[in-house]
């Protein structure tokens, strides 16, 4: 068996992206939660490249940012071909001697496995390039044979006559090539094409004719080959993605039980035995232990779980959450950057977000810290074994030490010690007959209040007494009008006879 080439990467991604109608380049969408751009490097990396050079253009600084320190970059300025994206990348280099393979940043579904047969063919038949091919109706390059079946050339779609579009062999576009070839092929490249580009297709055509052995590897899935244009193809790409992770998840152990409506980035991890049910999420570097039960509807977003968890159904783990051994998450239950001991325990509609939880705590229903002040956020701590009572609230920075203890209902804002009782409730105080004076001062009652029995009367109003204040004053009153009346009369009576006497 021949020993394997040194080999470089030039990844392609300069392209607009016109079609995606986005502000952000087409490279950084994401698919199963990881750049478009980051699939093409990772077989980069898969194939043992030495070096590793990125074409970028369109939103440069923005991918150069993204993906800083695993490659090295280089501008393409004008997008003239991918001949001339290619050649870009010469002065990086300029000193390498091996295989160059050219890769796409929007080829994400392209296996590691088809790129290392591609290197096992190029070593094993001594070709000078090795061309990638498909029976694949989305590429767009046919690939023409001879009457022996050899490579004769690449014809892009809109140079190619209606006989050759009929060929059903594409082209997808990935190259590996001696760097010696490679580099000559493109200096000779000239823009005889409808479009004035030079395209690296054209490489395959010079190394014909200067008699180079030249081989196809013909993609068993097709699918393989889908570049990605637009939003409709990243959606299917999606789906085929997700169907593929969970078909290599299933086969490591894992049961999915309904594989089609579970969503799993690109980068989760899941060990054996692990059960995840229907309508769950997964995303980012999440990484699940062994037997593990995820309940349904579930999203857990770069969490990590220990053995033996069972968390949901409706359950949230958002970033930075770290699940110890045999923990228990309930029902509508959100932990957040939250490190939780082993056989800690909330049950149903609780709130754990920046804490750390000693090992077997226990959280009651609508227990929650209150993590944040409207400008920082702070940490709350709870103990080995503390049991923290029904809608708790845990004001941060707080800490409830081991074995304490929180009473429901309570607000917590100074620190509980040790095997303490942590108490914050106001004292209760019933109203006795609140209700029948709120319906007789309701005139018997409104809307979501009993109706009085039939057959009995209703209290009438009470009317209310006068105090032994009032009484007095009235009292005053009655004698001031008595006395007044009293003045009044000898005036009335002494006018009536003066009328009499003719006065």
């Amino acid at each position: 068996m021949a020993t394997l080439t040194s080999t470089a990467a030039v990844v392609l991604a300069a392209g607009k992206g016109t079609r995606m109608k986005s502000k952000r380049p087409k490279v950084l969408h994401e698919l199963c939660g990881r750049p478009l751009l980051g699939y093409a490097l990772e077989l980069a990396e898969s194939a043992e490249a030495d070096r590793v050079v990125v074409v970028v253009g369109n939103g440069a600084d923005q991918v150069r940012e993204a993906f800083s320190g695993r490659a090295e970059f280089v501008l393409q300025a004008e997008q003239l071909g991918t001949g001339h994206a290619v050649l870009q990348a010469r002065p990086k280099l300029a000193d390498f001697a091996g295989d160059v393979l050219v890769l796409y940043s929007d080829t994400p579904l392209l296996r590691r496995e088809t790129v290392a047969a591609m290197r096992r063919l190029k070593a094993d038949t001594g070709a000078d390039l090795v061309m990638l091919t498909a029976h694949c109706p989305t590429v767009p390059g046919r690939v023409k044979r001879d009457a022996e079946g050899r490579v004769a050339g690449i014809i892009e779609a809109q140079d190619a006559t209606p006989d050759e579009l009929a060929i059903e062999e594409r082209n997808t576009g990935v190259y590996l090539v001696d760097a010696g070839l490679l580099w000559e092929g493109l200096d000779r490249l000239e823009p005889d094409n409808q479009q004035g580009e030079l395209y690296i297709t054209d490489v395959v055509g010079i190394a014909l004719d200067d008699g180079k052995r030249v081989e196809a590897l013909v993609l068993e899935d097709p699918d393989e080959g889908m570049g990605i244009n637009n939003r409709s193809e990243l959606a299917t790409a999606a789906a085929l993605l997700r169907r593929r992770i969970a078909e290599h998840w299933m086969a490591e152990g894992v049961t999915l039980v309904d594989p089609d409506s579970v969503y799993i980035d690109a980068d989760v991890r899941i060990g054996r035995d692990t059960v995840i049910e229907p309508g769950c999420v997964l995303q980012g570097e999440t990484v699940l232990g062994e037997n593990v039960h995820v309940k349904p509807f579930c999203h857990i977003e770069s969490s990590q779980l220990a053995d033996d968890v069972v968390i949901g159904p409706s359950a949230h783990l958002r970033p930075g959450s770290r699940l110890g051994r045999g923990v228990r998450i309930g029902n509508y239950v959100e932990v957040k950057n939250s490190v939780l001991g082993d056989g800690v325990k909330a049950d149903h509609l609780s709130y754990i977000g920046d804490a750390d939880v000693g090992p077997g705590a226990s959280f009651g229903c609508g227990a929650i810290t209150v993590n944040y002040d409207w400008a920082s956020k702070s940490r709350t701590v709870v103990g080995a074994r503390a049991n923290v009572g029904c809608n708790a609230n845990l004001v941060a920075p707080v800490e409830i030490g081991a074995d304490a203890a929180v009473a429901a209902g309570s607000t917590i804002t100074k620190n509980v010690p040790e095997g303490s009782l942590g108490l914050g409730r106001t004292r209760q105080r019933n109203v006795d007959g609140w209700r029948e004076r709120r319906n007789a001062r309701l005139g018997g009652g409104t809307a979501g209040d009993e109706a009085p029995s039939q057959g009995r009367k209703q209290a009438a109003p009470r009317k209310k007494k006068k105090s032994a204040g009032k009484k007095k004053t009235a009292a005053k009153a009655g004698q001031k009008a008595k006395k007044k009346s009293a003045k009044k009369k000898p005036a009335r009576a002494r006018k009536k006879a003066r009328a009499r006497s003719g006065r």
